[in-house]
């Protein structure tokens, strides 16, 4: 398929990055613009990652708060439902945009810059497209989790079992408020009423968002990137320490996997910070926790683990470090109730183990600690990925043609 050279708009809360969002929409824009298109970065919250400006990237900053961190909480809590200057800015950058070769790619919307910026979109002839990252789409708290009970919600959105049900991480205040961000988002957002152009990075994510995305929506699925220079596979049955890598708290699973060390006695490192930490040292006080650490001795952290641990009881979207993991040959341990399974053939490439249950995570640990398990699933993950590997450049080749079906169709 030619792909045409277009004008993309890449709109994100953050200019930097500080998350997988972030970390896909900066390394897309800059991939994109290295394949000759015209990228324009629009984003509210700085710092502005020093590689966009390196690589040509123009960027247009709102130089606001993210919501959560402004010391002004009624500016926050105002500017989180709707964004005004948001609004004002993106109108006018519809109004200097030829809507025959720009199209717009929204990554993320919910920590600043609101569904102010989505209506005008929608509501003009531009062609956009949204990655769907999380479950903001249709969930008031992004993961359809009740961060009160512990427990996957399997609630309808914005029904009233779920407008009076306080799942929020922080308070029930607060949930109402992010109830109303959702219906001002629906309805003048017109996030639910019109179809949409949507990337779909897993197919366990998307699952659980389908029955929400409007009728005639058109859906594209295309991995996210990881950053991985292709190495000799590393036979992971030559290493004995497991890993977990990520928030330390709940709903993360941090404290299934202590439990699982426990019962025995494993070798296990715990890579991230959070406020469970105390809790895990408490069940487990030989596990070994870093803290949060810089990417390449994650990296070498991994390479010397015998298998990747990830029990999150959370729906997650695409759990990049189970990719990250197999691209050097070594296998994960992933929850069956999480889009980690997408990226783990159960028993080929690593294995599922029923979320929430200790024991059945400690019974999958002891198999992978079997002689010659580890190095046939070793092998296989790493076959496995580099089969089709996640790469910026196959990302971005995907991106591109998918702008140019997207801008090909008519209406």
């Amino acid at each position: 398929m030619t792909t045409k050279i277009l004008q993309v708009v890449i709109i994100n809360d953050f200019a930097h990055i500080n998350g997988g969002a972030s970390q896909v929409a900066i390394s897309s824009a800059i991939q994109l613009a290295k394949l000759g298109n015209d990228v324009t970065f629009f984003a509210s919250v700085g710092p502005i990652s020093p590689d966009l400006i390196f690589c040509g990237v123009r960027v247009i900053l709102l130089d606001q708060f993210e919501i959560a961190k402004d010391p002004n909480r009624v500016r926050a809590a105002l500017q989180g439902i709707w964004n005004l200057k948001a609004h004002k800015r993106m109108v006018k950058l519809l109004k200097f945009s030829n809507p025959d070769n720009t199209i717009f790619h929204i990554h993320s919307w919910t920590k600043s810059l609101s569904s102010s910026v989505i209506r005008p979109l929608l509501k003009s002839k531009h062609k956009s497209v949204f990655t769907f990252h999380d479950y903001f789409f249709s969930c008031p708290n992004g993961g359809f989790y009740n961060y009160q009970t512990h427990k996957i919600c399997k609630k309808a959105p914005l029904s009233m079992d779920c407008v009076f049900t306080n799942c929020d991480v922080r308070s029930y205040q607060q949930k109402l408020w992010r109830v109303l961000r959702q219906f001002i988002q629906d309805k003048f957002g017109l996030m639910k009423s019109q179809p949409k152009n949507i990337i779909a990075i897993s197919n366990f994510s998307f699952s659980i968002l389908k029955p929400f995305v409007p009728d005639q929506s058109t859906i594209y699925r295309i991995n996210n990137p990881i950053e991985v220079d292709r190495q000799p596979w590393i036979s992971s049955e030559l290493n004995a320490q497991f890993a977990f890598i990520g928030r330390l708290s709940s709903e993360k699973g941090a404290d299934i996997f202590a439990k699982a060390s426990k019962k025995l006695d494993l070798n296990s490192i715990f890579i991230g910070d959070g406020n469970l930490k105390p809790a895990l040292l408490k069940i487990f006080p030989r596990a070994k926790i870093t803290g949060w650490i810089p990417r390449n001795m994650v990296v070498d952290a991994l390479a010397h683990s015998r298998a990747l641990v990830f029990p999150s009881v959370l729906y997650e979207g695409s759990p990049l470090a189970i990719l990250e993991a197999a691209a050097i040959g070594i296998p994960s341990i992933v929850s069956d109730s999480c889009a980690g399974r997408d990226m783990v053939l159960d028993g080929i490439t690593g294995f599922w183990f029923r979320a929430g249950d200790h024991i059945d995570l400690a019974e999958k640990i002891l198999l992978m600690q079997s002689t010659g398990v580890a190095t046939r699933l070793s092998k296989a993950a790493y076959d496995f990925y580099w089969k089709s590997p996640a790469t910026l450049e196959n990302h971005a080749v995907n991106l591109m043609e998918s702008y140019s079906l997207i801008m090909d169709k008519s209406g």
